[in-house]
């Protein structure tokens, strides 16, 4: 990890924000959606950062990519503010500041500005101190180390690892807590995991009961109580651009996110009591 923390830069910190982060795609890509929903659903203020070049976080909330004239690109690059980006959703209480494919690009535009690993934090700053901030920032990763990556876990107070149930799982999860621990060294002391929830789990298969076991086993408490099931209403969702929770409220894949949220909610206040 090259970047540096430079001195001169004002890093205000904002709580509550979480990077939802996997250096492995297929991991649960409609996670972010739906927790920002479970969440806002029961009675938070969300806004989700989608920092994804692929969109999913804001397809799956009914953002039409033709409303995006201003996303995460031209917060990163200066050219707007957060607060210029932010749309509001359907959905009470949540909103999203949308990405766009530019976003691939990002890297190239911001890698020699001294501030590059810095430029979401200070936009969530400013935009707290202008708008207020709500009671959730989540940041909606893309599956792989970039420097978008990085701004997330500068920006974070903690990192959020949805973990499909499969092969290898294991192995994905250690490259990623190496990662945090990198970051947390160079650029942000204060960051932390929050948790891993268990996605894609399948009962019928014993092999996804065996990677629940070890995960577990590996990551003790660190493992929410809360699986998130292989559903086919989960799947069908972001299709009809809709999170799950109003696609099929009473699917067992709503059901669980609103046992995550609660779990969430609960790990919060004892992260701030600690």
């Amino acid at each position: 990890m090259t970047h540096q923390a430079n001195d001169a830069i004002e890093l205000p910190r904002l709580p509550r924000v979480i990077a939802l982060a996997n250096q492995k795609g297929g991991v649960g890509k409609t996670t972010t959606a739906n927790l920002a929903t479970a969440l806002a659903a029961i009675g938070e203020s969300v806004l989700i950062v989608d920092l994804d070049p692929q969109g999913n976080a804001s397809t799956g909330l009914g953002i039409d990519r033709r409303s995006r004239t201003i996303s995460t690109y031209d917060v990163m690059i200066g050219e707007a503010t957060l607060a210029e980006a932010v749309i509001a959703t359907s959905i009470p209480r949540l909103s999203v500041a949308p990405s766009t494919l530019d976003l691939l690009g990002v890297e190239l535009e911001i890698a020699e500005r001294p501030d590059r690993a810095f430029r979401l934090r200070s936009a969530l700053a400013a935009h707290a101190r202008v708008n207020g901030a709500p009671s959730y920032v989540l940041i909606d990763c893309p599956p792989s180390l970039n420097l978008l990556t990085v701004n997330a876990m500068t920006a974070a107070h903690s990192v959020l690892v949805p973990l499909q149930c499969e092969f290898f799982a294991l192995e994905g999860l250690t490259q990623l807590l190496t990662t945090v621990e990198q970051v947390k060294k160079s650029l942000n002391p204060e960051l932390g995991i929050h948790g891993i929830v268990l996605t894609m789990f399948d009962s019928r298969n014993n092999f996804s009961g065996q990677v629940v076991s070890d995960v577990r086993s590996f990551m003790g408490t660190a493992v929410y109580d809360t699986v998130i099931p292989r559903n086919v209403r989960i799947s069908e969702a972001p299709s009809h651009g809709k999170p799950v929770l109003l696609y099929d409220f009473k699917s067992a894949g709503s059901q669980a996110y609103l046992r995550l949220a609660s779990e969430i909610i609960q790990r919060e206040k004892t992260l701030k009591a600690a």
